[in-house]
């Protein structure tokens, strides 16, 4: 009686961490690291036991965020009394309780002189799965030392879902709604830094090995240029674009090398490219013939370009060649609602997300597929600008007034479940970087 009493109790004092707003469930492949075995139609279930040592609280409640913002795991857990039967050495825990309790992994990490030693125990197969030790930098809690926490967490995920993590990720953004400042901020929405020394920065875009920033400034006579910032140094250097008028939304191409951005003077804009840390000539991509063609992005590959085009008369997403030639276009609508702008291409190449203006002027997210052009409907409240994917083609940062001020907030596109990043308003253009620590 006193071993099912206790039982029980221990039952009791387990929770599953709550999540904000819709919690539907994810479709999973099976793990391809250390092949855990769980219905794949649900999340699985991931319980992080108590850290030993003066940081270990910090370390275990990063573990359990990023896990929750993925929105891949149901993190599974205990109060903080802990778990009188966790595995230890020369003891294996009560596997069939932490099976009851949904758990299909426990993660284990123990602090040591260099990092963190991490083992995953398979419950139903009632061992240590898979070990690897860590290396973490920093001092505790500094944000390098969070990024490597960060980086932990995100292979971790690997191992259960198969899918890499996106904790190890910052977004790029701008402050101000005049004169604007660039900030960089991490995923979880810690730090939030300006870079640069320039106000008046615009429309931020991550080099593909996130260790550079393009972006455009506005000048004093309203005109713009294009820069490029080194992010480890602090060094930006001016791009060479076509001289004179407005040079503005810049984008990387996949292998770093080329930037192409948009250009215009009197009448209409057109995309050109230049080369991205070489001097070299800009060449012109569209003919746009007095209409406007701006926002690119690239599909992953390279091969492909979409951008907002009003060669209808009014805005819509359009797909290119790389080079401009065999425009065609992705969206088309008739009636009121009928301006769709600034596309973004997942990194897994199957769907682009864009904004389109309601009846009522505001805006909303929507992704489109480029394999049926199915569409799907985002979010509702307030107005919704500017969406950019994440790195696991799943989750996306966007801005928002569904609080009031102008913020930023995630959603996670399968689920709808969303997460608000920022608290200073007046926040806008965000880009999400590739991963950052691997």
């Amino acid at each position: 009686m006193t071993r099912l009493l206790r039982a029980a109790l221990l039952v009791a004092a387990i929770t599953t961490i709550p999540l904000a707003h819709a919690t539907a469930q994810d479709t999973l492949q099976q793990a391809i690291r250390i092949g855990l075995r769980y219905d794949p139609n649900t999340k699985p279930g991931v319980l992080v036991l108590r850290v030993p040592g003066v940081n270990g609280d910090s370390l275990r409640a990063i573990l359990q965020r990023d896990f929750d913002n993925g929105d891949r795991i149901n993190v599974v857990a205990a109060e903080e009394s802990g778990f009188p039967d966790a595995p230890v050495a020369g003891k294996n825990g009560n596997y069939s309780l932490y099976a009851k309790l949904g758990a299909v992994a426990i993660v284990q990490a123990t602090p040591t002189a260099t990092g963190l030693h991490v083992a995953v125990h398979d419950v139903a197969q009632q061992k240590v799965a898979r070990v690897k030790d860590f290396a973490i930098d920093g001092t505790p809690n500094s944000r390098g030392w969070r990024m490597s926490v960060h980086n932990v967490s995100d292979e971790l995920e690997a191992w259960v879902t198969g899918v890499h993590g996106i904790a190890a990720t910052r977004v790029a953004y701008v402050q101000g709604v005049r004169n604007g400042r660039l900030h960089v901020i991490d995923s979880d929405g810690a730090f939030p830094t300006p870079v640069g020394d320039d106000s008046g920065g615009m429309s931020p875009t991550w080099h593909p090995k996130g260790t550079h920033l393009a972006y455009s400034v506005v000048g004093a006579h309203g005109c713009c240029q294009l820069y490029v910032l080194d992010l480890a140094s602090g060094a930006a250097r001016r791009l060479e674009a076509v001289g004179g008028g407005l040079n503005s939304t810049p984008v990387f191409a996949p292998d770093g090398a080329v930037i192409v951005y948009t250009h215009g003077e009197e009448s209409g804009t057109d995309l050109f490219a230049t080369t991205a840390f070489e001097r070299g000539p800009a060449r012109r991509i569209t003919v746009g013939r007095g209409s406007d063609n701006t926002s690119p992005t690239f599909s992953p590959d390279g091969r492909r370009l979409a951008f907002t085009s009003g060669r209808l008369g009014h805005p819509e997403i359009y797909i290119s060649d790389a080079d401009g030639t065999n425009p065609q276009p992705l969206t088309y609508s008739v009636g009121d609602q009928n301006y769709r702008s600034n596309p973004d291409w997942s990194p897994d190449g199957r769907l682009v997300a864009y904004q389109s203006q309601q009846t009522d002027g505001s805006f909303q997210l929507n992704t489109i597929s480029l394999r049926d052009r199915s569409v799907k409907q985002l979010t509702s409240d307030g107005s919704n600008e500017d969406a950019s994917w994440a790195p696991d083609s799943r989750h996306i940062i966007f801005s928002s007034t569904r609080t009031g001020s102008k913020q930023l907030f995630v959603i996670d596109s399968e689920s709808g479940r969303w997460r608000q990043l920022t608290r200073n308003g007046g926040v806008r253009l965000p880009a999400w970087s590739p991963p950052l620590s691997r």
